[in-house]
C-alpha cells in the first residue's frame, strides 16, 4: 500500500513537472511568434550579439551571460524580469553614491583615501567587487539589443514591428547611417538588417549613443575604419563649446538638455560627406531641423538646409500616411475630420472598446507597442511642420506648414490618443495657436482612457490647462 502511495505520488510529481515544462514552452518567444521566418532572423540575431559580446576582450558578468541564454531559449519572461531586476539593481547602487564625491563628508573622506591608494599600487577599488554590471560597453549594448529585438516581437505585434523595420530599411540607400531615436526605431532596425556590425546595409546608431563614452566605443569597434564616429577629442570640444555657450546666453538651451547628442551628430554628419543621413526622430535636435524633410516612417538629413518643403514633399508624405493609416484605423480621417469626431473615436475604440463599423485592423488597436510605434513618428513629422510655421517669416508658408502641422497632429492622435509625445505635442501646438477650447479636447479626452491610469502628468494636464488659462486671460480683441 505504501508502495503504491509512493508511486502515485511520483506520476503525479512527473505529471506536474511535464506540464509545467510544457506550459513554459508554449509562453517562449519560439512559439509566441508565429511567422517561422521572424523567429529564424531572431535566433540568428541572439546568436550574433552573443558572439559580439563573447568576443569582446573586457568580458561578459554572469548577469548578462544568462540573460544570453535566456534569450536563446525563447524565454522573454526570464530576460525581462533579468532586465528589470539588474537596472534596479543600478538605480539602488546610485543612490548609495559610492565614489561620488562629497563635501564635508566622513565615508567620502575615507572613500578618496581608498581611491588614491588604489590608484597608486594599480588595484581596483573595493567597492568595485559588489557593484553591479553595468548596461554599457559591448556587453551591455548586445543584451540591450536583445532585449529591444525580443520586445519587438513578443511584446509588440510581429506583423506592424516586421512593417516598420522593413519600411525603413527599404526605403534607405545602402552605405546611409541612420539614426534610431526610439527603440523600436533602434532595435527593430537594428534586427532587421543583414549584419548591424558591418553596417549591412546602414550602419545603425542610436540617437543617445554619441553622449556616451562606452557606446562610442562599442560603435568604433564595429564602424571603426568605414565610417567616422567621434572621438574624445571631439566629445570634450563639444563640452567646451557648449559650457561657453551657456556662459554667454545665462541659461541652458533646450537642446542642450539632451548633452552633446546634437553637437556631436553634426561632428558626425560633417566627418562623413559620402554617407547619406536619415533619423528616426527620438529627440529634437534643432540643426537638423532646417536640413530634414519627410521620408516615409523618418527623415532625410539634407547635405544643406531646405529654404522651404515643397509641395511635391508634402504631397508624398501626405499620401504615404493615407496608405498607412487606411489599414490601421480604417479611411475615415481626413483633412475635414473635425477634431471633435477624433475624440469620439478615441473614446469608442481606446476606451469602450467598441469596434462596431470598425474598418481598421483590430490586432494594431488592441496592440500598444504598435500604436505607440507608428504613432510617435507621426507625431515627430507633425514637429518638423509645427517649426517650419513658427520659423517662417512668410505667411502664406506660415499657414500652408500649419495646416500641414495640424493634420499629421490629428493623424497621429488617432493612431495612438494615449502616447504622451501625441498628445503633448498637439497641445502645446493648439495653444501656440490660440485654440485653447481644442487643447481642453485634447487633454481631457486622454485623460479619460484606462492606458493612462497611471500616467499623473497626463491625468493633471487638464487641470494644468485651466490653470494656464486663469493665468494668461485671453488679451482684448482676441
Amino acid at each position: 500500500m505504501k508502495k503504491r502511495l509512493v508511486a502515485a505520488l511520483l506520476l503525479v510529481l512527473i505529471a506536474a513537472l511535464v506540464l509545467h515544462s510544457y506550459a513554459k514552452a508554449k509562453r517562449s518567444a519560439w512559439n509566441v511568434i508565429k511567422n517561422p521566418e521572424t523567429v529564424q532572423m531572431l535566433k540568428g540575431f541572439v546568436a550574433a550579439k552573443k558572439a559580439q559580446a563573447y568576443a569582446d576582450t573586457n568580458g561578459v558578468p554572469p548577469e548578462i551571460r544568462a540573460m544570453f541564454k535566456y534569450a536563446e531559449r525563447g524565454d522573454w519572461q526570464a530576460l525581462s524580469n533579468s532586465v528589470s531586476e539588474l537596472k534596479e539593481r543600478i538605480s539602488y547602487w546610485d543612490s548609495l553614491g559610492y565614489g561620488m564625491p562629497r563635501s564635508n563628508d566622513y565615508r567620502g573622506a575615507v572613500e578618496d583615501l581608498i581611491s588614491e591608494v588604489a590608484k597608486k599600487v594599480g588595484s581596483p577599488l573595493p567597492w568595485d567587487y559588489w557593484a553591479p554590471p553595468r548596461l554599457k560597453g559591448t556587453a551591455g549594448e548586445t543584451i540591450k539589443e536583445v532585449y529591444g529585438a525580443l520586445d519587438a516581437f513578443v511584446t509588440g505585434d510581429e506583423k506592424y514591428s516586421t512593417e516598420f523595420g522593413r519600411e525603413i530599411i527599404d526605403s534607405i540607400p545602402a552605405g546611409s547611417i541612420y539614426f534610431g531615436g526610439s527603440d523600436p526605431g533602434r532595435f527593430i532596425v537594428t534586427t532587421m538588417c543583414k549584419s548591424q556590425p558591418d553596417g549591412n546595409p546602414l550602419f545603425t546608431l542610436g540617437q543617445n549613443s554619441l553622449d556616451d563614452k562606452t557606446c562610442r566605443d562599442y560603435l568604433r569597434s564595429m564602424y571603426g575604419g568605414k565610417i567616422y564616429i567621434p572621438t574624445e577629442a571631439d566629445w570634450e570640444k563639444c563640452l567646451k563649446d557648449s559650457l561657453a555657450e551657456i556662459e554667454a546666453r545665462r541659461q541652458v538651451s533646450n537642446e542642450l538638455v539632451y548633452g552633446l547628442r546634437g553637437p556631436l551628430a553634426k561632428i558626425l554628419f560633417d566627418k562623413n560627406p559620402a554617407n547619406d543621413f536619415f533619423v528616426e526622430e527620438g529627440f529634437p535636435i534643432e540643426w537638423m531641423y532646417s536640413h530634414l524633410e519627410p521620408h516615409g516612417l523618418i527623415f532625410k538629413i539634407n547635405r544643406q538646409p531646405l529654404s522651404e518643403l515643397s509641395d511635391e514633399i508634402i504631397q508624398r508624405d501626405r499620401a504615404y500616411w493615407r496608405k498607412s493609416l487606411v489599414p490601421k484605423i480604417g479611411g475615415w480621417l481626413t483633412n475635414e475630420t473635425s477634431l471633435a469626431a477624433i475624440a469620439g473615436f478615441a473614446k469608442k475604440v481606446f476606451s469602450q472598446h467598441d469596434l462596431e463599423g470598425f474598418t481598421g485592423d483590430a490586432r494594431f488597436v488592441q496592440n500598444e507597442y504598435a500604436g505607440r510605434m507608428f504613432s510617435r513618428e507621426r507625431a515627430a513629422i507633425a514637429g518638423l511642420y509645427a517649426w517650419r510655421a513658427s520659423h517662417s517669416t512668410n505667411d502664406s508658408e506660415k499657414q500652408r506648414m500649419t495646416r500641414e502641422a495640424d493634420f499629421a497632429f490629428r493623424q497621429a492622435w488617432a493612431l495612438c490618443p494615449y502616447l504622451p509625445e501625441a498628445e503633448y505635442r498637439y497641445v502645446n501646438f493648439l495653444l501656440a495657436q490660440n485654440r485653447f477650447a481644442h487643447a481642453m479636447l485634447v487633454a481631457e479626452t486622454t485623460a479619460g482612457l484606462p492606458q493612462v491610469k497611471n500616467d499623473e502628468f497626463t491625468l493633471q494636464l487638464p487641470a494644468q490647462l485651466k490653470q494656464w488659462q486663469k493665468d494668461n486671460p485671453p488679451k482684448p480683441g482676441n
